[in-house]
């Protein structure tokens, strides 16, 4: 079996999807309506040379997106297609286009309004997020616990990216707390994150009221083949279900190692990671084992050689 990942916040980089621009019809086309859709010049901002004008959250999302359901229009010409699917955190909603549980252009347009919430969201309510390597789940839990309890804020386990590391988000003080806990629980490390607001936890509040409106809207269809959720780390091909996960998924947990294992048994042999950079292919290796076999398809060349 053939999984398809699609990459999340932080994987965006200058010149993203430009060779794919050149080389694949169906990709341009995706990339051409991505700009009608929006109404302003996507493309520029992502085929050009600053990484700063990706950075802003209400551009890095459809970015992200965008460029990921080119990859994946290029690869379905060639006839590759998934058996299963996921996304970390943004990348969900690539997943869900690209297996046609939602429409290109309805996604991008309900990506856009999630990037632009969660943007104002980390102005209402501030907060920090930091990866902490080398401790599991029991003790990063234990230690958000701790450092909830003691008043400064909320602190919460915001990413479950592999199983030595986990990010975690909320109130900046209680963040620099659940650190000093952390780290004299044997973390290797705690780095802070620079990142706009405490995605994945409930800071985020502010983001989920505003994009349930959206999503009561959005049309859902069952995608062509199951979808393995953030919010749940399990397979998924019900509209409703997909719906209010969607919406879960902005003040809870990404169980993105629980997804890989979940994929892994479900008999998943093949990790194809669609869109920028290789962030989840190294995530796989690190759940599933080095031997893990996995591939980028970001690139014109990467994916002629799939």
């Amino acid at each position: 079996m053939t999984a398809f990942l699609f990459p999340g916040q932080g994987s965006q980089a200058p010149g993203m999807g430009a060779t794919l621009y050149d080389a694949s019809p169906e990709a341009r086309a995706l990339f051409d309506e991505a700009d009608a859709v929006l109404g302003f010049s996507l493309t520029g901002l992502m085929f050009g040379t600053n990484a700063d004008a990706l950075r802003p959250t209400e551009i890095t999302q459809p970015a992200l997106y965008v460029h990921s359901l080119a990859a994946n229009a290029a690869l379905a010409a060639r006839g590759l297609r998934p058996d299963v699917a996921a996304g970390h955190s943004l990348g969900e909603w690539s997943a869900l286009a690209a297996v046609g549980a939602v429409s290109f252009a309805d996604g991008l347009r309900a990506v856009r309004r999630r990037g632009e919430l969660m943007a104002q969201a980390g102005t209402v309510r501030p907060g920090a997020m930091s990866a902490v390597l080398g401790l599991d789940a029991a003790a990063v839990e234990a230690a958000c616990a701790e450092a909830t309890a003691a008043g400064d804020g909320e602190v919460v386990p915001a990413n479950y990216n592999d199983p030595g590391q986990i990010v975690v988000s909320g109130d900046a003080p209680a963040v620099e707390r659940a650190g000093e806990v952390l780290k004299a629980a044997g973390a290797k490390r705690v780095v802070p994150l620079p990142v706009s607001g405490a995605f994945h936890s409930p800071l985020m509040a502010f983001a989920r009221d505003g994009l349930a409106e959206t999503l009561a809207s959005l049309a859902i269809s069952s995608p062509a083949c199951p979808v393995v959720l953030n919010v749940t780390a399990a397979p998924e091909t019900d509209p409703e279900a997909i719906r209010a996960r969607l919406l879960e998924q902005l003040t809870s947990p990404v169980r993105w190692a629980p997804s890989v294992a979940a994929m892994a048994a479900m008999g998943v042999s093949r990790w194809v990671e669609v869109g920028t950079g290789a962030v989840l292919s190294g995530l796989v290796k690190r759940t599933v084992g080095r031997d893990a076999v996995t591939a980028t398809a970001g690139t014109a060349d990467e994916i002629a050689a799939l």
